[in-house]
Order: C-alpha cells, then sequence, then structure tokens
C-alpha cells in the first residue's frame, strides 16, 4: 500500500547511496547504553537455531554470542565493513533506495533486524512487504531507532517529524503493509542533567509479527 507522497520521500541529497557509503565507517554510531538495550532485546525475543536477517548492515549487528543461529544474513551498502562483521555466514550489497525486492525466498527467515536504518528508506512499503513475505509464519521484524541520523541522506518524513512522529510512521507503515500492532520499547537514560549533551542516546524499539491473513 502506497502511503508516502513525493515529497515526504525526498531528500537533502538524492545522490546514489553507494557513493556515499562506499567508504567504510568502522564506527559506532550509537552510544553503548543503545547497544546494550538492544542487545538484551534480541537475547529475550531470538530463540536458537533460527535464522536471522540483519538488514542495512554494518560491521557490528550487537546480537548475543550466547545464541545458538541457524545462520545469520547480512545486507547493506559496504562490502569491507559487511566483510569484518563476524556474525554473517553471507551477505550481499543492494541500494534499497533503488531496487527494493529481496533476493530471499518466501518463508526463508526467522528474524528480520534493521537497527538505525529504517530513517534512510525512501520506499518503505515495499521493503516491509516483502519483508512480510520472506519472514516464516512466527516471524517477527524487529526496528530500533534512536534520534541519530546522517541527515542528509534522511527523507522528509524522518527529518521533519518528531520522535512520537517517528513511531507512529513506523507503526503504520507495518500495519499497513503485512503486520500486526508492533509493540513499542522506548528507554530513556538521563546521567547528567545539568549536562544533557552527556545524556545517552534514546532508545525506540519496534517488534512486530507478521499479520495472520499475509501467512
Amino acid at each position: 500500500m502506497e502511503i508516502l507522497t513525493y515529497t515526504q520521500r525526498q531528500k537533502p541529497d538524492e545522490t546514489n547511496d553507494k557513493e556515499f557509503y562506499s567508504t567504510p565507517k568502522f564506527v559506532y554510531h550509537l552510544d553503548s547504553n543503545f547497544r546494550n538495550n538492544l542487545s538484551a532485546v534480541y537475547k529475550k525475543e531470538i530463540q536458537n537455531h533460527s535464522s536471522v536477517l540483519d538488514l542495512m548492515s554494518s560491521w557490528d549487528s550487537y546480537l548475543p554470542k550466547e545464541i545458538k543461529y541457524k545462520k545469520v544474513i547480512g545486507h547493506g551498502l559496504n562490502e569491507e565493513e559487511l566483510k569484518k562483521n563476524k556474525a554473517f555466514d553471507s551477505f550481499w550489497i543492494q541500494n534499497f533506495n533503488t531496487s527494493q525486492v529481496i533476493p530471499l525466498d518466501n518463508k526463508s527467515i526467522d528474524y528480520c533486524l534493521m537497527v538505525a536504518a529504517w530513517q534512510y528508506l525512501q520506499y518503505p512499503e515495499k521493503i516491509t512487504e516483502e519483508i512480510a513475505r520472506i519472514l516464516t509464519e512466527e516471524g517477527k521484524f524487529i526496528i530500533s531507532f534512536s534520534n541519530r541520523a546522517f541527515w542528509h541522506k534522511a527523507p522528509n518524513i524522518w527529518t521533519y517529524s518528531n520522535e512520537e512522529e517517528r513511531v507512529d510512521y513506523v507503526k503504520k507503515i507495518l500495519t499497513s503493509n503485512g503486520f500486526c500492532e508492533p509493540r513499542v520499547l522506548r528507554k530513556f537514560t538521563q546521567k547528567n542533567s545539568l549536562l544533557p549533551f552527556l545524556n545517552c542516546d534514546p532508545f525506540y524499539c519496534v517488534i512486530a509479527n507478521k499479520n495472520n491473513i499475509f501467512k
């Protein structure tokens, strides 16, 4: 289902995303508090011997080492970063803003992850449909984000929304394109009220199961 307008999909820098991501960035874009929260969510949500797909990923997936995975597949735009990710059994390169078809079989993935990446999708409706297609009947889509972004690469729908509006936007796309009403986790850890720039990154996590009618 189409939801976004042309203006909402636009972003300040419309050059091919592969150009921007051609240089590897071996840094953490989210603080340790966010990463720990996310790993804790994965530990609770992901069952042993499951197939996991980490979309729009990088050199670290924050997956708990305690879990035994059937396979972990990665996707992203920088080959050097993906090669360094020790969690991956395999990976592929694809720009979702130019091609939205995911090259995986129907019902072949148990968990699909997307970390600090939704904010760059210009066609989230089609990507969400594809994820619903490749997830197993009990599959889950786990989307996490904070208040950070490469803003010149973020569509207007994200840039000009506040944090709660972004949560509602993600939920709306999910429920309109193959998923049940999501659960939303929010965590805000304040370390210093006098120096707010020292505070931790806010943590948002949207978790959705496939809708029965799409099974």
